[in-house]
């Protein structure tokens, strides 16, 4: 069934329509206030549960007759708010430059929606089986009392096959590909865990493999995806000229992309941590995940909050690796210098032309928090003297938000993941023996 953005009522289409077509034959939809699309229709519609809008891009709309309907008010704060970008000049344009007529406003966003719409966790959970693990939970005494006495459960991704919740989105997209696809060869570009993950799969499966790291990836991790095989180029001092270079071997050798975050099949494979959750605490109510491109903390909250609405999803980021934070506040993806950070897994950029994961997040996650570098190596030693397991600094960020207090007024159960735990011995020596381990 298909909805009127302005009045919510069912309409009827002239003309075809093809869903994952970029364009249709079809020219009017009913209602008053969205008349003719120019370049292209859109992609999908209001659908019957919830109305939830999908991708726009251009259209005619009436201000006065759009404000009055309090279906598509959402979407109309959320363009007022700055969505609506002009395609030209990428400035804000129509409502916030006082036009109050039919105006032609530009607006191109990939709406959660639409995007859960892709997001097949269930799937990805039956694809993913032969390639991964399920993880454990723990209880975590001393952060349920830090935290008031609720039951707090560490998720222990460190566990996984690779080292990192990693390879559940890789395996997603890589077990996917077709024969053709595998023929040609796959190229990624990481930090470590994901080009591990990758060149796992990727030797399971018989597939080659480049994989592009920046000049200071972790040792451990540079060593794990050589011993799998992978071709491995070294390139760049920071994580955002590796990846452009990748883009570069893509290219010249025609080769298909496995991206690190920024992909509904690597998002959904990430997500079913989120449906191993629910099984295994039923009553969770938190899940407090690292954030860096989001394709971690997108999956998760897409399966929890399927299975309820009111599970809340808190995002961690390290104060050194805060691009997604920093794009967030500005309403938009943006570069961030890159710092030096003990979390060198959620190091990197999200991408200017992001499509997929920053909606999401901006969507489904409910609360974020910045942690220091040394509150990140304070719960390295937790995790070491408590529970007695290595976690890397990446890691390591969702521990760190309970012992640093900046996690407040939560209920029920609460899950912490602990998304990984490849690190140097020397690394994690000079970690434990810095400051004393507990």
């Amino acid at each position: 069934m298909l909805f009127d953005l302005a009045t919510g009522q069912p309409v009827q289409m002239v003309g075809g329509y093809d869903e994952f077509s970029d364009r249709s034959s079809a020219d009017y939809w009913g209602g008053t206030s969205l008349q003719r699309w120019h370049r292209g229709l859109l992609r999908d519609v209001m659908e019957a549960e919830g109305f939830d809008v999908y991708e726009f891009e251009w259209w005619h709309f009436d201000y006065r007759d759009w404000s009055e309907y309090p279906i598509a008010n959402l979407t109309f704060q959320q363009i007022k708010n700055g969505l609506a970008r002009d395609a030209d000049n990428r400035e804000p344009c129509g409502l916030e430059s006082g036009h109050e007529d039919s105006t032609h406003i530009a607006a191109k966003a990939s709406w959660p929606a639409r995007d859960m719409r892709q997001i097949d966790v269930r799937r990805a959970a039956e694809r993913i089986t032969p390639l991964a693990r399920q993880t454990p939970v723990v209880p975590a005494p001393i952060l349920s009392t830090l935290l008031g006495g609720i039951s707090v459960w560490l998720k222990l991704e460190n566990l996984q096959v690779t080292g990192s919740f990693k390879v559940r989105g890789a395996a997603n997209k890589i077990a996917s590909l077709d024969k053709e696809d595998r023929e040609r060869g796959i190229v990624t570009c990481s930090s470590g865990n994901h080009g591990r993950a990758v060149a796992y799969v990727a030797e399971a499966l018989a597939i080659p493999v480049t994989v592009c790291v920046p000049e200071w990836v972790d040792p451990v991790k540079l060593e794990a995806i050589r011993q799998h095989g992978a071709e491995v180029v070294l390139h760049g001092t920071t994580y955002d000229e590796a990846e452009a270079h990748s883009f570069e071997i893509q290219q010249e050798r025609g080769l298909v992309y496995v991206h690190p975050f920024d992909d509904p099949l690597v998002i959904a494979g990430q997500g079913t941590i989120g449906l191993e959750l629910v099984e295994q605490i039923p009553s969770l109510s938190t899940v407090v995940v690292p954030l860096s491109g989001g394709g971690l903390i997108a999956g998760i909250a897409s399966a929890v909050k399927e299975w309820d609405s009111d599970c809340q999803v808190i995002g961690v980021s390290a104060q050194n690796a805060s691009v997604m934070h920093e794009s967030l506040r500005a309403g938009a993806p943006r570069a961030v210098p890159e710092k030096e950070t003990i979390a060198s897994a959620l190091a990197g950029g999200i991408g200017l032309d992001n499509r997929y994961s920053f909606d999401l997040v901006r969507e489904l996650v409910d609360q974020h928090v910045l942690v220091s570098e040394e509150e990140i190596r304070e719960a390295m030693r937790f995790a070491a003297a408590e529970h007695n397991v290595v976690v890397e600094g990446g890691g390591a960020v969702a521990i760190a938000a309970v012992l640093s207090k900046k996690l407040v007024d939560l209920s029920g159960d609460v899950a912490l993941v602990v998304s990984g735990g490849n690190v140097d011995l020397s690394l994690l020596a000079e970690v434990l023996t810095g400051a004393g381990a507990r």
